[in-house]
């Protein structure tokens, strides 16, 4: 799941005093006069102000218990985390992500909730289906659920009206492999050259695109949250013998060779951006600036693309149906306790917090992501209502089990990213074959695990 915002200052202040041994992480907390600072971690500068009302909230009525936290862009969090796990001074918790908590549950780095959850009977049935297992190994529980995400395509609706698309025809698209289905036919007829012919005219010109119909997103991991994996899903693909903790990956399948080839083709056609030549601006950046007509996106990015700033009017839209479906990824993220912190009750009594009714419906109001529990996830929907946002193509999904997969949970997270990542770029830049590409980086990320 994933929102990526760059906000990197107290992170950095950390690094700075490890260099002079001042501690930032649990060890660092002030127990004086029976008081503790829990230290809290996250990434996302949009989340910041629900959870610091959640904080304050917190420390009203644990009065002798104070939240302080930081807040650090994607890329650097999880360096700095590392950082100060492998120094032993992590923070006391912080918010975790499926692909990359199994290596600090495997290494004794989180603390085991199981206990607290049956001492306090937490009834993990009131969150949203899957999301509480996730975070289990073994018997042991190493986080709570935070929040949730889905997946949809989000479109530029004047560029698309004036080809001829309305909302109606994209609410039902279909795609295949083969010849792409419906959104294909929208994705060409979206693409218009400099001349403004789009992509069905006979006088098209894929060397001189304007506006591109489709922007792919090729940095994307092992897992291609963000456009391939949702693809290749409704194409029948399953990454994994079982998930979670499966130990046989399946990036050999013909069904995402198919389905990286699409993706190529309509490079070739014209109809997206190539992959060499593409600029390092976001595809949200190029969709609101009106250099793209459609693109996949995330719930956690509704605010980005509905901010009252942005020129270009966007809306949302069902990812299409494939031949094995309508897919989407479903992904959460937890809130973990190191296993090192000094303070395990008073962080207990913190996580617990985050994953109750009190601080879930706070964040829905602020309506920028889902929380976890179902009733708060009404609260987002209405909240997200109320400043005209019509969303629930998210909440749709989340609700048809048969239409969500979950994102591959196993060891070896951080290693087979790049491994399969590069495979794809490279089919994708037609230095190999998709077929040849995978099938490689596949017995690379199955080696992981001998």
């Amino acid at each position: 799941m994933s929102s990526k915002h760059l906000r990197t200052g107290a992170a950095l202040l950390c690094l700075a005093a490890m260099s002079t041994l001042v501690s930032c992480g649990s060890s660092g907390s002030d127990s004086a006069g029976g008081s503790t600072t829990i230290d809290y971690w996250l990434w996302d500068d949009k989340q910041m102000p629900a959870y610091q009302e959640c904080a304050t909230a917190f420390h009203k009525a644990n009065p002798d218990i104070t939240v302080k936290i930081t807040q650090t862009a994607w890329a650097q969090y999880w360096t700095n985390l590392t950082t100060q796990l492998t120094s032993g001074e992590a923070p006391d918790v912080w918010t975790n992500q499926a692909s990359y908590y199994p290596q600090f549950a495997t290494t004794n780095q989180l603390l085991d909730l199981q206990p607290y959850v049956e001492k306090d009977k937490l009834d993990l049935s009131a969150y949203q289906a899957g999301l509480a297992e996730t975070w289990v190994k073994d018997g042991k529980r190493y986080g709570l659920p935070k929040d949730w995400d889905t997946m949809a395509l989000v479109y530029n609706t004047a560029m698309l009206k004036k080809q001829g698309v309305d909302a109606a025809q994209l609410a039902d698209l279909t795609w295949n492999p083969d010849d792409g289905g419906t959104l294909e036919q929208a994705i060409a007829k979206a693409t218009v050259d400099t001349s403004g012919r789009n992509g069905l005219d006979p006088g098209f010109d894929k060397n001189h695109v304007k506006t591109y119909g489709f922007l792919p997103e090729w940095v994307d991991g092992a897992q291609g949250q963000n456009g391939w994996g949702e693809f290749a899903a409704a194409n029948g693909f399953t990454y994994l013998d079982k998930n979670p903790w499966g130990t046989k990956y399946k990036y050999d399948d013909p069904k995402l060779a198919e389905t990286i080839g699409w993706f190529k083709h309509l490079i070739d056609q014209g109809y997206a951006p190539r992959f060499d030549k593409q600029s390092s601006v976001a595809n949200s950046e190029l969709l609101t600036a009106g250099k793209g007509a459609i693109t996949v996106a995330g719930s956690w990015t509704i605010p980005t693309y509905t901010d009252p700033k942005v020129q270009q009017k966007l809306a949302f839209a069902p990812l299409p149906t494939g031949p094995a479906g309508r897919k989407s990824a479903v992904n959460g993220l937890s809130d973990a306790i190191w296993a090192g912190s000094e303070h395990k009750d008073q962080a207990w009594k913190w996580v617990k917090y985050l994953a109750s009714a009190d601080c879930q419906d706070k964040v829905a109001e602020h309506a920028v992501v889902f929380p976890a529990l179902k009733s708060a996830t009404k609260k987002a929907l209405a909240a997200h209502k109320a400043k005209g946002r019509d969303v629930e193509v998210f909440t749709d999904m989340v609700a048809d089990k048969n239409s969500t997969f979950q994102l591959p949970v196993t060891e070896h997270g951080t290693e087979i990213g790049p491994i399969v990542q590069d495979a794809i770029q490279s089919a994708i830049l037609g230095q190999k074959q998709p077929q040849a590409a995978l099938k490689s980086a596949n017995d690379k990320v199955n080696g992981l695990f001998k």
